[in-house]
């Protein structure tokens, strides 16, 4: 499974960044969808997830063990950007953050992914 999905083993940039974001995409503004008890204000503008404000950091959503296989337990409601941040970019080469944040964990750098055999 981590083999389509290299995030299933990885999970390190919800250890690294703090994920903030507008305010109103939390559940408890009207369209909001992130789990409002799950972030923590920052300012009159921002929220963010909790346990990604200080550190050592760790958003409160990740499940696992980082490098070992983790799972966002909020992923169709996660926020923006946990939603923008690129494994691979749009060229289809990797995102070179994620290879630098994976070598921290001893994890090696991402592959080009791979193309579908024809049938």
């Amino acid at each position: 499974m981590s083999e389509s999905n290299p995030c299933l083993d990885c999970g390190i940039c919800c250890t690294h960044f703090r994920i903030s974001f507008y305010w109103a995409e939390a559940d408890d503004a009207p369209g909001g969808f992130v789990p409002a008890g799950l972030t923590e204000k920052l300012n009159h503008h921002l929220a963010c997830m909790k346990g990604s404000n200080s550190v050592p950091r760790r958003c409160i959503a990740l499940a696992g063990e980082p490098g070992v296989a983790v799972c966002c337990t909020i992923y169709e409601r996660r926020p923006t950007p946990c939603r923008e941040f690129p494994v691979y970019l749009e060229d289809g080469s990797p995102n070179p953050k994620c290879d630098e944040l994976r070598a921290t964990i001893g994890l090696p750098p991402l592959g080009w992914p791979s193309l579908p055999e024809a049938a």
